[in-house]
């Protein structure tokens, strides 16, 4: 497949502050420059594109130096968090605003769907709407004509299509807008957290026509989301930003990865114990190896034990049912360890303390980092007692499963847990 985008050291800068403050004394200095043949000196001083640190300088580097290649037929997702400089990299992709330094190279129409409702005014009808719109977007009258009912059953907004879009919810605004864009059958479409706005149907159908529009008809998109599932579901590749700067490129999953880690490394998940419940106590919480030693870095292969000690504070007899979670980087869960499966409830007196232990055979994870989820009910009166989906951090290094040449896949990890066991020891 042809190269249809090639963005080659993209950049971009902004002037931090109210717009017009001391901008001619800039403007003369850069035309003084410019005349005699020398570089722009506000490129030299930008700042890092960090929304969460005071400003220490004029200018900042809302992108810098980015390059890649889309082929045609290629889905390409852009993650990051909000601030990375996804939007302003769709808006000089779109030509909405010319970078700093840098060139885009394209082949064919392109189509942008950069914010809910662009280009739509309020006191025209929808089918008005989408003649504009699609006029803006470059589709010819008759074009459009061709296209109106198919348009119209797309967007769901059948009712109301000659009704004022002032009238309209944000989400059947993006409704009509994406189903403009999509069937302009532009060469590259630009995608910029639209489905966001829209319910679980229309993200499904929007998704879908991307999908056609790619596999079935050849054409190239770019798709900007929040949406992990998405960006895996729909996407062929993947670019990660942050801070304006890209530090990922290429596969989906491992950028997913990425992306994620980043989110969450500030976070410790580690509990302080005790902790109070309802009816109990939490005492504590800790995993150990076939040795008895304490420990979160496990070892693909190897035998452990993950303990909870539990003490019933209420005055009547309490009946266990605990559910450990596994997570993995991607915060979706693998399985579930429920000594209610394993026919293993606990039934505790008043004020007994004791452990509840599940102990797993042979731990066979792809190495990795991981989080543990806990939930404890009490099976007597039906009552949730506990509840924490992100209970404390696991780190799963390579091991004897691993050295036997067994390469388990992320997929079918729940099999692993096939063999554990839990058991009930006084305290």
């Amino acid at each position: 497949m042809s190269v249809i985008l090639k963005a080659e050291n993209i950049s971009k800068q902004y002037r931090l502050g109210t717009v017009g403050t001391g901008s001619l004394q800039h403007d003369l200095n850069r035309w003084w420059h410019q005349i005699r043949g020398k570089e722009d000196p506000y490129l030299k001083v930008g700042g890092i594109n960090d929304r969460s640190v005071k400003a220490n300088e004029e200018y900042v580097w809302a992108l810098k130096d980015i390059n890649f290649e889309v082929k045609q037929g290629e889905v390409l997702g852009i993650i990051g968090k909000n601030g990375a400089g996804k939007s302003t990299l769709l808006k000089i992709l779109s030509r909405v605003t010319a970078p700093t330094t840098g060139s885009i190279k394209t082949r064919g129409r392109i189509a942008s769907l950069l914010e809910v409702g662009t280009g739509f005014h309020g006191e025209l009808t929808g089918r008005e709407n989408i003649f504009m719109n699609g006029a803006v977007l470059g589709m010819s009258k008759a074009e459009i004509k061709a296209k109106l009912d198919e348009i119209i059953a797309f967007s769901g907004c059948e009712k109301y299509i000659d009704t004022p879009v002032k009238r309209y919810s944000s989400g059947m605004t993006v409704r009509l807008g994406f189903a403009v864009a999509a069937h302009l059958e532009p060469e590259i479409l630009v995608v910029d957290e639209v489905l966001a706005v829209g319910d679980a149907e229309f993200q499904k159908k929007a998704i879908g026509k991307m999908q056609d529009l790619s596999t079935g008809e050849g054409r190239t998109v770019l798709f900007v989301s929040h949406n992990m599932v998405s960006i895996q579901q729909l996407c062929s590749r993947c670019v990660l930003l942050e801070n304006g700067n890209t530090i990922y490129e290429g596969d989906v999953y491992k950028a997913v990865t990425k992306y994620l880690l980043k989110k969450g490394e500030k976070q410790n998940l580690k509990s302080s114990f005790p902790v109070k419940l309802r009816d109990a106590i939490i005492q504590n919480f800790y995993i150990t190896n076939c040795k008895g030693s304490k420990t979160s870095d496990l070892f693909a292969g190897s035998s452990y034990a993950f303990t909870i000690c539990l003490k019933n504070e209420s005055k009547n007899k309490i009946e266990f049912n605990v559910r450990l979670q596994l997570f993995d980087e991607r915060e979706e869960l693998i399985t579930t360890l429920n000594t209610f499966h394993t026919n293993n409830s606990h039934l505790s007196e008043p004020n007994e303390q004791f452990e509840l232990q599940c102990m797993i055979k042979k731990m066979a994870l792809v190495p990795g980092k991981y989080c543990i989820g806990i939930e404890i009910l009490d099976l007597i009166s039906s009552k949730v007692l506990f509840e924490h989906e992100k209970f404390e951090n696991i780190k799963v290094n390579e091991g004897d499963f691993f050295n036997s040449g067994r390469t388990p896949s992320t997929k079918n990890l729940g099999k692993f847990f096939t063999e554990y066991s839990w058991q009930k020891n006084e305290l």
